[in-house]
């Protein structure tokens, strides 16, 4: 199969360089639809959906090849090999930030910038370093999402988007992960949180922007903070934005740090 087809490859605009949007955990590319589009007055603008999203084939999805995120991460680069692009400016959100990172560092050549946009190479508190949560939490997280994915989704989605006052986010993001066939959705919801990237953090040599929101319930402050000391090149930006998915309610500001980094 066809990388653009097997990821639903979206190419819009013209521009010399291009910006590949990467979406996170039970969402898919719609989710850019509020920042993609400013970009396209200057460059060629890629949205795809990783394998395993609600709009991809399901057949195409193997537990083997995605039992880590470095399946996700082969498949970044066949996108980008697929479209014979020159070096990108890869955006990645949550989960995919790592992948984008993971793939980087493998192939450098690939990326001109990254921007990490609620990143985590490791959601579980291990000693110093505090990943936000404790292992049983996780374990008990993971628990209800296998027993009763519906109600994870219905107990989670105002938990990741924040912004109380505007549920209407909360309910977007809860009907996404109920989009997301389950057991696919499970399975990949067990790789994100129980996967630990941070060995590859400080091999990352690509210049990188880290975008950490105020008051995220997934990510806490010091993960972007121990990101930021860990990788050679990287700018850190504390923003305004409040949850876990600044793009969805706080597009603007997410727009401004972007092409502030980009120049």
């Amino acid at each position: 199969m066809n990388a653009l087809r097997r990821n639903n490859v979206t190419v819009q605009g013209h521009g010399s360089r291009t910006i590949l949007f990467a979406h996170g955990y039970g969402c898919d590319q719609r989710m850019w639809r509020h920042v993609a589009p400013a970009f396209l007055d200057a460059r060629r603008v890629v949205t795809f959906d990783h394998v395993g999203a609600c709009t991809t084939d399901p057949s195409h999805y193997s537990a083997a090849k995605y039992g880590t995120l470095h399946g996700y991460a082969a498949d970044l680069l066949e996108i980008v090999r697929a479209l014979g692009l020159p070096r990108v400016t890869y955006v990645g959100h949550s989960v995919s930030a790592m992948i984008g990172l993971l793939a980087a560092v493998s192939h450098p050549e690939y990326f001109e910038r990254l921007v990490l946009l609620t990143p985590s190479p490791c959601y579980v508190n291990d000693g110093d370093y505090r990943g936000g949560f404790e292992p049983h939490e996780i374990d008990s997280l993971l628990a209800l999402m296998q027993t009763d994915y519906d109600g994870w989704a219905r107990a989670m989605a105002p938990v990741f988007m924040g912004n109380p006052e505007r549920p209407e986010l909360a309910d977007e993001l809860r009907e996404s992960f109920c989009r997301s066939e389950p057991t696919i959705a499970k399975h990949f919801g067990r790789v994100t949180f129980l996967s630990d990237h941070r060995d590859a953090v400080p091999r990352l040599q690509v210049p990188s922007l880290t975008l950490q929101c105020r008051d995220d319930a997934v990510v806490p402050p010091e993960v972007g903070r121990w990101m930021h000391a860990h990788m050679p090149a990287d700018t850190l930006i504390r923003m305004e934005a409040t949850g876990h998915c600044p793009h969805v309610s706080a597009p603007a500001e997410t727009i401004a740090a972007i092409r502030g980094f980009l120049g």
